[in-house]
């Protein structure tokens, strides 16, 4: 039994490496813009929250909430169940006369990375619809990528911008996860959000947002975005709104469409 003893608990020590290893990032969707991360420490990042009836007003928990503009399908923080706690992000700001300005945001909280890029949510330098911030976030080495309303394919000046590492403007960080807006109307359309993922490169995952779904018709549908598409493979997650994702994997060939369910149904 003396033998036995030592040989089960190395074999426990091991079993716990091996479950450390295996901590994945966490993205979830909850229709139109709103997704939550959560980091293998368990920071929970929440992402221009709505309260769109016809995706059952969904409520979460967050350490940070950021929001890209200030329309109220992108800011409804009353869905935070301990907003009073989580640290509050917008990348835009009221400055004089009420207009909005860019709030230009490079912090660090807990184990998240937290940076946001000027653009616009039309394609005619915001005189339609205004501004709108870009989140660069990056989780356990992953980089993430949230356009927020983007109106229009991205200036060589705000694509360096996403791409940049610290001060090294030269260098470019590959983008793991892209979070897209594609059902036009009020931002980019299916065919011209395709021309940003190819401007961005996305390594690992495309993540279409704010379009049309069966329960939600005020947008256009995926149809245009992934018409004749060559971006990558298309996954239907009909089930989840959930993907889990191995920080320490390498990534692969091509990246996926990931098409979620806005909730997660059953087991």
């Amino acid at each position: 039994m003396a033998r036995i003893i030592p040989a089960l608990a190395a074999l426990l020590l091991c079993a716990g490496a091996v479950s450390a290893d295996d901590k994945k990032v966490l993205i979830r969707w909850y229709g139109q813009s709103f997704f939550e991360i959560v980091s293998t420490k368990g920071t929970h990042i929440v992402l221009d929250p709505h309260a769109i009836e016809a995706y059952g007003r969904p409520q979460v928990k967050a350490d940070l909430v950021l929001m890209s503009h200030f329309h109220v399908d992108h800011t409804r923080t009353d869905n935070i169940t301990n907003i009073k706690q989580a640290k509050q992000i917008n990348a835009l700001k009221k400055a004089e006369f009420g207009r909005d300005s860019w709030n230009i945001i490079d912090q660090q909280l807990k184990d998240v990375r937290i940076q946001t890029v000027g653009t616009f949510h039309d394609d005619m330098a915001g005189t339609q619809r205004g501004k709108n911030g870009v989140f660069v976030l990056d989780v356990d080495g992953l980089r993430i990528v949230h356009l927020g309303d983007l109106g229009h394919t991205l200036r060589g000046e705000q694509l360096r911008k996403i791409w940049k590492v610290d001060d090294k403007p030269r260098e470019r960080h590959p983008i793991d996860v892209l979070m897209i807006p594609v059902g036009g109307v009020y931002t980019l359309n299916g065919l011209d959000a395709q021309k940003v993922v190819e401007q961005i490169k996305p390594t690992r995952y495309i993540l279409p947002m704010h379009y049309g779904t069966r329960v939600y018709t005020d947008l256009l549908d995926l149809t245009y975005f992934l018409d004749e598409q060559k971006m990558g493979k298309v996954e239907r997650f009909r089930r989840t709104n959930e993907i889990a994702i191995d920080p320490k994997s390498k990534p692969p060939d091509e990246p996926t469409i990931a098409i979620l369910n806005w909730e997660k149904k059953g087991k």
